[in-house]
């Protein structure tokens, strides 16, 4: 599998990638920390609380990647990539309470009128929370690009959406400075809770898509049955399955092939098959199961995945009466 070729002990691109965001997120959640609750402006501390639900979630990231990279088991047989999904449905979840919390903050500022306080410090820690983030983006888009990890993609949405929070926040801080309106850091914190929130919402559907065995994308589904479909020695095709675990794809497919030939004849179309459908997503981990039909047998496999077996084996019984 492309995207886990490394070696033994070796740390994935993956998990390193996971390390760097969790050291990034620690340093930011210092620095904001300290000068959020200094100044008392809560569009610092909306992106304090930020960074330190950024830590939390790439150390929680790491640990699923990891399981998610185990080899299948007995009791796994289909492995554990789908840990990536759950980390990722719970990481969208995460971000979507901060935004809550952020609109809280916003809304208790204005209500108890609260000023904001060493506006030049904080104008400088957000400039370097954005010079930070901006350089880690771009690492996490390129590990993304390369294994397509659903985590690591989740982690680079995040830390995409602190880069325009974080700009916001400047702005809020800038305005505040100049005209003395400490409302605008309120309002500015307000605009980024429901803007982290927002966010949020594509981290939570992709990982329940996930769990929930979407096919692969239809383009993909689509090139997959021209491969099969145009292959001269395959008289048809049916039942053709696909979904992702995050890391590795899953296909199986029915082909249905000359009655007269031979097993080995078959399997080397298969392996033919295989080979044409792994290229499509070369940095995937595949696991593509064929199945050899005689004739056109949909209808059975329906009736067997709705659960009439009694019927589905008299059907079979009749075809091979």
């Amino acid at each position: 599998m492309a995207n886990l070729q490394y070696k033994v002990g070796e740390m994935s691109a993956q998990r390193r990638a996971t390390v760097v965001s969790t050291s990034a997120a620690a340093l930011l959640t210092f620095v904001k920390l300290f000068v959020g609750i200094m100044s008392g402006s809560v569009a610092v501390l909306a992106s304090a609380i930020d960074s330190i639900l950024d830590m939390a979630v790439s150390i929680f990231n790491f640990f699923a990647i990891k399981k998610a990279e185990e080899h299948p088991n007995e009791m796994f047989p289909y492995g554990k990539g789908k840990v990536q999904a759950i980390a990722g449905v719970i990481e969208g979840t995460i971000i979507t309470l901060s935004g809550v919390f952020i609109i809280y903050e916003a809304v208790r500022k204005v209500l108890h009128e609260e000023p904001t306080k060493y506006l030049g410090i904080s104008l400088g820690v957000m400039l370097f929370s954005i010079l930070v983030t901006f350089f880690l983006v771009r690492y996490l888009l390129a590990v993304a690009e390369k294994t397509d990890n659903i985590v690591i993609k989740a982690d680079a949405l995040h830390y995409q959406t602190d880069l325009l929070s974080n700009g916001a926040v400047v702005a809020a801080l800038l305005v505040v400075w100049l005209t003395g309106w400490d409302w605008v850091d309120a309002l500015f914190g307000l605009g980024i809770g429901l803007y982290i929130i927002y966010s949020a919402y594509e981290i939570i559907e992709e990982g329940i898509m996930i769990l929930l065995d979407r096919s692969l994308p239809s383009e993909i589904v689509a090139k997959i049955g021209e491969i099969i479909g145009n292959h001269p020695k395959v008289n048809g095709y049916h039942w053709l399955k696909t979904r992702t675990d995050g890391s590795r794809n899953y296909v199986e497919f029915h082909l249905v092939l000359t009655p007269e030939m031979t097993l080995e004849e078959a399997h080397h179309i298969a392996e033919e098959l295989e080979c044409k459908i792994a290229a499509l997503e070369p940095n995937k981990g595949w696991v593509i199961t064929p199945h050899f039909d005689p004739y056109d047998d949909e209808h059975i496999n329906e009736i067997f995945y709705d659960g009439q077996v009694q019927h589905a084996c008299r059907a079979v019984s009749g075809q091979n009466g």
